[in-house]
């Protein structure tokens, strides 16, 4: 299995299509991302987070990140994706007072939200990606904050039929619309995460992939992801990356942030943390299957990554404790 499939499975990643926005001047609507819980005692694991993702349909307006320091432009067949905890606006100047967008949604009819004072028309396709499983890693180092795809370059690379399909189903509201603009919605995910690579959009922020795209280093990411249970070493995963174990070390490092032992060690607790809320297998069956042999093995390395043992964590969870997000650290080996 490839990373960015298995992320998307081990995150449980769900895509919502939420509304069409049919917008007329003066318009604007922002959203603010929710400041994350401060770390309980028993802190666990990071809470889920939800992307956001747009595209203009027709007209345009400009979209102000939290963060940046000027508003960007957008035109009809631009479409965008926000990491989780990202504040943004969009406005059709950008002096334009902005309403929560939310508050909209409880408006609308048959999934339409009209908005604005009756001038130039601009409508948008808006929705969210829910991130359903705890993750050990902020969801923002997975994902850029921003990724913009420009009308042009959707042509380029595919993107153009997910979006005119995705507006197609919104449009139409037959039997079925919903489920198929979900669906669509996640093809559309998986597509811009390419895009952000192929395109040359990436420029080193996103280091998680940029390293899956590296044609080296993303053999050996792709060995862990499809077999997580083998006992890897840094000389058996430069092997699989076809350089040396001192040049693969140091180029493992310089794109992850991280050794590859570390890597290794936090998507195997990552695995466990899935395995652990889905099913009702022994903690020492789950520690065999993300590759620790013993249960007192897998107990220490899972402690040491979370804060808390296994049982612990299932304990937590049967008690529908929240997942806190202590702070973003490298994972230790």
């Amino acid at each position: 299995m490839d990373p960015i499939s298995d992320i998307f499975r081990t995150l449980q990643v769900t895509a919502l299509v939420q509304s069409r926005l049919e917008a007329t001047a003066p318009w604007g609507v922002g959203l603010r991302a929710q400041a994350m819980p401060v770390a309980s005692a028993d802190g666990l694991a990071q809470r889920p987070g939800v992307a956001y993702f747009c595209m203009i349909r027709r007209g345009h307006c400009w979209l102000k990140v939290d963060g940046a320091s000027e508003s960007t432009p957008l035109t009809s067949g631009d479409c965008f994706l926000l990491a989780p905890q990202i504040s943004f606006t969009l406005s059709d100047e950008i002096q334009t007072a902005t309403v929560n967008l939310c508050s909209l949604r409880a408006k609308a009819i048959q999934n339409v939200v009209h908005h604005g004072g009756g001038g130039a028309p601009t409508a948008l396709i808006w929705g969210l990606l829910q991130f359903n499983q705890g993750s050990v890693r902020p969801i923002t180092a997975l994902l850029p904050r921003l990724i913009l795809v420009r009308a042009e370059q959707t042509q380029a690379i595919g993107l153009e039929a997910t979006l005119q399909m995705l507006a197609s189903e919104m449009a139409l509201q037959a039997p079925g619309a919903d489920v198929a603009a979900s669906r669509l919605g996640e093809v559309l995910f998986i597509q811009m995460l390419r895009a952000y690579v192929s395109l040359g959009l990436d420029q080193r922020k996103s280091q998680w992939l940029s390293a899956i795209f590296d044609p080296q280093i993303g053999g050996a990411m792709k060995a862990i992801h499809s077999d997580i249970r083998t006992a890897w070493t840094v000389e058996s995963l430069a092997e699989s990356a076809g350089m040396s174990r001192s040049s693969f070390a140091a180029r493992f490092k310089q794109l992850l942030g991280e050794t590859p032992m570390q890597y290794l060690s936090g998507w195997r607790m990552q695995k466990s943390l899935e395995l652990i809320l889905r099913s009702d297998a022994k903690l020492s069956d789950i520690g065999l299957q993300v590759g620790y042999e013993t249960e007192a093995a897998f107990n220490r390395a899972f402690k040491k990554v979370i804060g808390v043992t296994p049982g612990q964590y299932r304990k937590a969870m049967d008690k529908g404790s929240v997942i806190s997000a202590p702070e973003a650290r490298p994972i230790s080996s």
